[in-house]
């Protein structure tokens, strides 16, 4: 698939042709193109203003939100206080009420002084410096002409930006680097200048024009980065490293931070001293002509410009690579490299990047290094909670709002572990090479689903046993030599349909978004499966082939308005709209013997409250008691009583627990009941939003089992969010609700759910109390003092963190106002 021009929203304005110093790795002096020679020394009054008139014209026909305009150069201050202020100037008038206006300038530093920084101040724009380390690493290369130092000049220009009148203004550092510098002194050298973030640069360099290394050394790149990385993560990341945080982003299923990283689309334009549009800057180290566009201010609107096949070529994802960098594992996160450094004559860019075996080590060390957990990533709005809904949760409640930042987190974690699987899976020799191939394919078409449709991803990952799924896959990557007495044919089969479900997945986000593509699933327990749709279930003539040929397949294809799923010669087509609503839908091909059942996940609605009836998903078997399987009509109907039911006895006399089930819960998954008959539930750590359980006639006891089950659920996705314990101390105390005793965190888990039943038997004080506490087999008074039992336990357990220590005092807290149960056990 290849996607629309993506309107262009940042721009790079150089405002003088000329610079001070004669830095030997300057890409726009030493390299190829040399067009410098031929341009104004400083940008022209009337290119200014044709400039500020062509964004403004491009950000008011796209509804931008923001443009961001750097000043560059040669050296930019050069342009002079008078030049630069109204450069500014025509810029903020030109985009006033259109768009915010992020402003930017880097330099090399050695002429700024109090008079530019104060214009900068006045004038909101964000300074960036160049600086290669500690004086020898920045003396290599960034001297005057005649030898001299740079360095002094830039270290007074830092100082003054460090100081409190202009510190608003450091935006960071840029570092070039050279291998034959130590990475560690470089890197605590730029940390002694404070700055808020740092830029670590790769030389520009091509295939004809490849970077300096040591003979058969194709890494070296690469060890110098984990050097610092492992060093920056050693002391807590202190720093935002831009190269380091669009991987870990990336990594984790996020968005890049930098155009050398990444598959999203660039959206820069270069706008030269003479009113020329270029390509972006480094391409001037590829060959002489490389950035031109034809294009000027002048004659052409920049949505022109959006139309250059160059531009465009760095806006095609993963479709636009070669097959190389198309077919690697880490294709998320490198997105081939820069789109210069895949410079080669004969193929142009189509090609891997000249430093590619230097991203590939570089994002595997990385990725071997990080939780699959969501943490914060520095450059990027980190998730959390505010301090309101942090406490809300504590209290054992949880407002919208905070239950919305969990779900986020989650989202944020499952796209993570889906790129881990994929990388994990692409790489494990226990994997036959169809279905590596198989695997690289539903890879491709997820994250170019991800770009153009991004809400049909987000649903669709929001599926809570998707998270199962990937858990699973990653614990059998890690042990791909089967135990002895196994099947190994038979566990390989299995390990390739489990990773085949990555297909499924990318097909029901294909599905939702209606975008046309093919992708191969695997046939699992002779069903088809469409997360959060449902699945085809097949005949018994679909019964799953011998171990020893692999797990079944079928193609999945979205076209148009219809969906068709072919099994060997079975050819099935689902009306995609009846498919949406939930609706059967499946029909086969004229011609087709072969019987299926398309099966839909049915909703459960109330006012107020939509849930998914999970009886389809092959991962949901992950709760204690074994899932049902799939329900009749009637079943469905008898469901659909029993939450209306229970969800008005929340409604009615618990609606401090509305806002947070609401909004986070999203799956009802139904279980066979207890051997006896009893009723059963549960929720799995790792999979958010299901709250599992046999249906109940009793209305008390299903609004207990949700609000209890949910309990947990909550403080899971805390915990993958938070450290409020230290988890290697894994001590044992007793549990106040038995005879035996438990590490920290199900401490924390039983004293947290224990809350919810508390104030569940207070809030129906003018009631019996019913069945529901009969079977918990204890009077609703001991499960209050067995919550202040745990809560006192994990205080005096010296384990928990001063954030962990904020949330059980805030549990506390909440046991106390619940208030005493006297009068044999009924709320009083």
């Amino acid at each position: 698939m290849s996607r629309p021009p993506v309107p262009l929203n940042q721009f790079v304005i150089k405002v003088a042709s000329r610079c001070d110093l004669a830095c030997d790795h300057c890409y726009v002096y030493e390299a190829a193109d040399q067009s410098w020679h031929g341009r104004p020394m400083v940008i022209a009054d009337e290119v200014i203003s044709q400039a500020a008139r062509r964004i403004a014209e491009h950000a008011r026909s796209h509804a931008l939100p923001e443009v961001q305009v750097v000043l560059h150069g040669g050296e930019p201050l050069l342009a002079g206080h008078a030049r630069l202020r109204r450069l500014v100037t025509e810029l903020q008038t030109a985009l006033r009420g259109l768009c915010e206006l992020d402003l930017r300038i880097h330099t090399n530093g050695v002429l700024l002084n109090e008079g530019f920084c104060r214009l900068f101040a006045e004038q909101g724009v964000k300074v960036g410096i160049s600086i290669d380390g500690d004086r020898a690493a920045n003396d290599r290369h960034r001297r005057y002409a005649d030898g001299r130092s740079s360095y002094d000049k830039v270290i007074q220009a830092i100082g003054l930006l460090s100081s409190t009148r202009f510190r608003k203004l450091y935006a960071g550092l840029l570092c070039t680097i050279d291998i034959a510098n130590d990475p560690v002194v470089v890197y605590e050298s730029l940390m002694e200048l404070a700055p808020p973030r740092i830029d670590f640069l790769l030389p520009h360099a091509t295939w004809d024009h490849p970077p300096a290394r040591t003979p058969a050394k194709d890494n070296e790149y690469a060890e110098w980065l984990t050097a610092i990385y492992d060093h920056w993560v050693s002391q807590g990341r202190p720093v935002q490293i831009r190269t380091f945080d669009s991987i870990i982003s990336t990594l984790r299923g996020g968005q890049s931070f930098s155009e050398a990283l990444g598959l999203g689309a660039t959206a820069l334009a270069v706008i030269e001293t003479d009113g020329s549009y270029e390509q972006v800057d480094s391409l001037k180290a590829a060959y002489d002509g490389a950035p031109e566009t034809g294009l000027n201010v002048f004659d052409h609107a920049i949505d022109v410009v959006g139309q250059h096949p160059g531009i465009l070529a760095r806006q095609q994802g993963i479709g636009g690579l070669c097959p190389t960098c198309q077919e690697c594992p880490v294709v998320g996160s490198c997105g081939g490299g820069l789109y210069t450094h895949r410079y080669r004559d004969g193929s142009g860019f189509a090609n891997p990047s000249v430093y590619c075996t230097d991203l590939l080590t570089l994002i595997s060390h990385i990725g071997s290094r990080l939780p699959h957990a969501t943490a914060a990533v520095p450059g990027r709005p980190a998730h959390g909670i505010s301090g309101q809904g942090f406490r809300s949760l504590a209290a054992g409640f949880g407002d919208a709002a905070a239950v919305t930042s969990l779900i986020e987190a989650q989202r944020s974690l499952v796209r993570g572990l889906l790129a881990a699987v994929y990388q994990a899976g692409a790489t494990t020799a226990a994997l036959p090479a169809e279905a590596r191939k198989d695997l690289r394919t539903a890879w491709s078409v997820l994250t170019e689903l991800d770009r153009e449709q991004p809400e049909a991803t987000t649903v669709t990952l929001g599926h809570p046993y998707i998270r199962v799924w990937a858990v699973r896959c990653l614990e059998e990557l890690k042990a791909p030599a089967w135990p002895a007495g196994q099947n190994e044919a038979g566990q390989a089969g299995r390990l390739a349909a489990d990773l085949g479900h990555l297909g499924a997945i990318a097909a029901a986000i294909a599905v939702r978004a209606g975008a046309g593509t093919a992708v191969t699933v695997p046939v699992i327990n002779t069903a088809v499966h469409l997360p959060t749709l449902g699945c085809l279930s097949l005949g018994a003539e679909h019964a799953a082939r011998p171990a020893g040929d692999g797990p079944q397949k079928a193609i999945v294809r979205v076209i148009s308005n219809a969906v068709i799923i072919e099994v060997d010669e079975g050819f099935w087509t689902l009306d995609r709209a009846a498919l949406l609503a939930g609706e059967p839908c499946a029909a086969p091909v004229p011609g087709n013997t072969r019987s299926g059942e398309w099966q839909p996940v049915r909703t459960l609605r109330t006012p107020g409250c939509r849930v998914a009836l999970e009886d389809t998903d092959p991962y949901r078997n992950c709760h204690a008691s074994e899932p049902a399987p799939r329900l009749t009509d009637a079943e469905v109907a008898r469901w659909q009583c029993e939450f209306q039911a229970a969800w008005r006895e929340i409604e009615r006399e618990h609606p401090d627990y509305v806002p947070a089930l609401a909004a986070g819960l999203s799956t009802l998954t139904p279980l066979v009941a207890g051997p006896d008959g009893s009723d059963v539930g549960g929720v799995a750590r790792q999979a958010f939003g299901a709250v599992a359980a046999s249906p109940s006639a009793d209305p008390v006891a299903m609004a207990l089992r949700l609000i209890q089950e949910f309990q947990h659920a909550k403080l899971g996705a805390i915990l993958d969010l938070y450290d409020l314990y230290d988890p290697a101390d894994e001590r044992l105390f007793p549990a106040p609700w038995g005879k035996g005793k438990c590490q920290v965190e199900g401490l924390l888990q039983g004293a947290y759910g224990h809350l919810a039943v508390t104030d569940f038997w207070r809030a129906r004080r003018q009631f019996a109390l019913g069945a529901a506490a009969v079977d918990a087999g204890c009077e609703p008074a001991e499960w209050r003092a067995r919550a202040a039992e745990a809560i006192d336990t994990l205080l005096d357990s010296g384990l928990l963190t001063p954030l962990g220590t904020q949330f059980v005092q805030e549990m506390r807290s909440s046991v106390a106002a619940s208030g005493p149960l006297a009068d044999g056990g009924h709320p009083v």
